[in-house]
C-alpha cells in the first residue's frame, strides 16, 4: 500500500494530508512555511511539526505545491526543507496552482488562486502549460485577499491626505486595525508585515459592499483582476477552461464568486467552478502524474 504526504503551504498556512492507498488516513496543520512569507528556519520548523504529525517517515512520495515556485532553483530550496522529515519519499515540488486544477478534478484547464496571494496556472491537451502572476505581494498580487487590504488602507489614507472625515468604511478599516484615526495606517501597516492580518482586512469591503460604492469598487476590481490572470492563461493556450478558482478568498466570499463568473464571461472564458474541497486534495491525483 503506497503512501503519499500532500502538502499545501500557502501565504497564511500550510495543510497537510496523508494518504494511504489513495484514501486520506490523517491531515494535519501548521502556519505558514512559504519562504516568501517567513524566514527560513520559521518555514523549516513548521514543516517538520507538520510533517512530523502526519507520519512522513514512511512516506513513498511528498507532493508539496507552493506559491513562489517558479524556477527549478525554487523547487529545490523547498525540497531541501521537506526531505529531511521524509525518509526515502521522492518529493515533487509544484506552484500551489497545480494543486487546484488538481483537487477540481481536471487535468487540463485554468486554475486561479484567490487567497493571500493571487496567481494562474494552466494546461492544454496537448502540455503546454503557462502561468500568469504569482508575483509576490511587492509587485503584483492583484486581486488578492492582500491587495485588498492594502487598497483599503491606501483609500482611507487618500481621504486623509485630503482632509475629508473618515466614512463608514474607513472607520471599519480603522477598527479592525484598532485605530483611531488615519494617520496612524502608516506605521501599523510599515511595522506589522503579516500579510495574513492585511489579507483578512479584505473582509471589511465584502461587508460593506451592498451599501457602499467604493467597497463593491473594489470587490470588482478584484474579480476584473483575476478573470484577467485567467484570461492571460487562455490566451497563451487557446483554452478557454473550465477555469477551477482556489483560495480563501473565493470560497468563503460569494459575492466575489458572482462577480468573477461575470467578469470571466465578458472575457470569454468558460465555466467557472469554485473548489468545493482543500487544494491540497489535488496531491492525490498529482502523486501519479508528476
Amino acid at each position: 500500500m503506497s503512501i503519499l504526504i500532500g502538502l499545501d503551504i500557502g501565504g497564511t498556512k500550510t495543510h497537510g494530508l496523508r494518504a494511504e492507498g489513495g484514501a486520506v488516513a490523517r491531515e494535519a496543520f501548521g502556519g505558514s512555511a512559504n519562504v516568501q512569507n517567513v524566514s527560513r528556519d520559521a518555514a523549516a520548523a513548521v514543516l517538520a511539526q507538520v510533517l512530523a504529525e502526519l507520519g512522513a517517515a514512511d512516506a513513498d512520495v511528498v507532493v508539496a505545491g507552493a506559491g513562489g515556485v517558479d524556477t527549478a532553483a525554487d523547487a529545490e530550496a523547498l525540497r531541501g526543507l521537506i526531505a529531511p522529515h521524509a525518509g526515502l519519499a521522492r518529493v515533487v515540488v509544484v506552484h500551489d496552482t497545480r494543486l487546484v486544477l488538481a483537487a477540481g478534478g481536471c487535468d487540463t484547464g485554468i486554475a486561479v488562486i484567490a487567497g493571500t496571494g493571487s496567481a494562474a496556472w494552466g494546461t492544454a491537451p496537448d502540455g503546454r502549460e503557462a502561468r500568469a502572476g504569482g508575483w509576490g505581494h511587492l509587485l503584483g498580487d492583484e486581486g488578492s485577499g492582500y491587495w485588498m487590504g492594502r487598497e483599503l488602507v491606501r483609500r482611507a489614507l487618500a481621504r486623509h491626505d485630503d482632509g475629508r472625515v473618515p466614512d463608514a468604511l474607513d472607520r471599519a478599516v480603522l477598527d479592525r486595525c484598532g485605530l483611531a484615526e488615519p494617520g496612524g495606517l502608516i506605521e501599523r501597516f510599515h511595522t506589522l508585515p503579516e500579510r495574513g492580518f492585511w489579507a483578512d482586512l479584505s473582509r471589511v469591503a465584502f461587508a460593506a459592499a451592498p451599501q457602499d460604492e467604493d467597497a463593491m469598487r473594489l470587490v470588482d476590481r478584484t474579480a476584473d483582476a483575476l478573470a484577467e490572470l485567467a484570461a492571460t492563461v487562455s490566451r497563451r493556450l487557446a483554452v478557454t477552461g473550465p477555469v477551477v478558482v482556489g483560495g480563501g478568498l473565493a470560497v468563503h466570499q460569494p459575492l466575489l464568486r458572482r462577480r468573477l463568473r461575470e467578469a470571466a464571461a465578458r472575457r470569454g472564458l468558460g465555466e467557472v467552478r469554485v473548489l468545493d474541497r482543500a487544494p491540497v486534495h489535488g496531491t492525490l491525483r498529482l502523486a501519479d502524474r508528476v
